[in-house]
């Protein structure tokens, strides 16, 4: 299928034959992985709202951040193969559990393999809206490949600054990469699109930032940019969920959680710049058990 024989979806650009068994930086061959598909409440209230939003949690990950919260399915130790078949099965089942949405998270590796399953389930018949939830390391051209199949673009900006990049993530160019893959989905969907009803989106782009211990400085610029460039044609939603896990011990700076005022300069930082269109987490929300249980359900 286009794109995994010589894989360049993400900007690893590894260029493996995935279509031969052959694995990616992903870790993932061309047979998809799926390690859970069911109700999630966790999302911004426009996503999950009372009824949840139908989250697929697909195995596997392009960009292997150090302080990953999914890291057994980030690495793919956990999850099940299943057929394009069964993926558009799946997409019914949390229909008609109430899902709201059907949400694609970690989906980059998995770009033509989705596409195909969309076009399969809206013929049909199939009206959710589609939410590309990303960590958007990913290259142009497979964004534009899901022109016309995604409604709601959740990608994460996560860092502006390379050296930051570079040391939590392994990706110098992550700025660049992801700020041209947003612009792409911002071109697609346009301004968001609320049910005034429900108050759940049917279209548009809600742009992630995890403020990382320290990382105030970056965060500012990272804010500052989304709104200068998009203003408030996307919704910004700020995260404070950080939570150190064993494997960051090694990264000393990062090896504990943001404070409350780290946050609340963030956040009063974003209200001076204007920002309106936006979400924030209050209390305490670096917990492990925000973190799902990856036990195959629904799968």
């Amino acid at each position: 299928m286009y794109g995994l024989e010589k894989c360049k979806l993400c900007a690893r650009n590894c260029g493996v034959d995935r279509e031969a068994g052959k694995v990616g930086v992903c870790g993932q061959t061309s047979e998809l992985v799926v390690a859970r598909a069911a109700l999630h409440m966790w999302e911004e209230p426009c996503i999950s709202g009372e009824n949840g939003s139908g989250a697929v949690f697909f195995s596997g990950c392009n960009i292997g951040c150090v302080f990953c919260q999914n890291q057994n399915i980030a690495k793919g130790d956990v999850g099940k193969k299943i057929s394009l078949e069964r993926l558009v099965e799946i997409f019914f089942e949390l229909e008609q559990k109430g899902a709201n949405n059907i949400n694609l998270v970690t989906p980059t590796h998995y770009v033509p393999l989705i596409v195909e399953a969309i076009h399969r389930a809206r013929e049909k018949g199939f009206s959710l809206p589609f939410v590309y939830n990303t960590g958007c390391y990913e290259n142009l051209e497979t964004i534009q490949m899901l022109d016309g199949c995604i409604d709601i673009y959740l990608p994460d900006m996560k860092y502006k600054d390379s050296t930051m990049s570079m040391r939590y993530s392994h990706a110098k160019d992550y700025f660049t990469v992801a700020s041209r893959a947003l612009e792409e989905m911002v071109r697609q969907v346009g301004e968001p699109v609320i049910d005034e009803k429900t108050g759940i989106m049917k279209k548009g782009v809600i742009v992630r930032h995890l403020l990382l211990p320290g990382g105030l400085m970056d965060s500012k610029e990272v804010v500052a940019y989304l709104y200068q460039t998009y203003h408030n044609k996307i919704f910004l939603s700020l995260m404070n969920q950080y939570t150190p896990l064993p494997q960051v011990a090694s990264f000393p700076e990062i090896n504990r959680k943001v404070t409350r005022y780290e946050y609340n300069k963030l956040v009063n930082y974003a209200i001076e710049l204007g920002v309106e269109n936006g979400f924030i987490q209050e209390g305490n929300t670096a917990k492990e058990s925000f973190i799902p249980e990856f036990d195959l359900e629904g799968v």
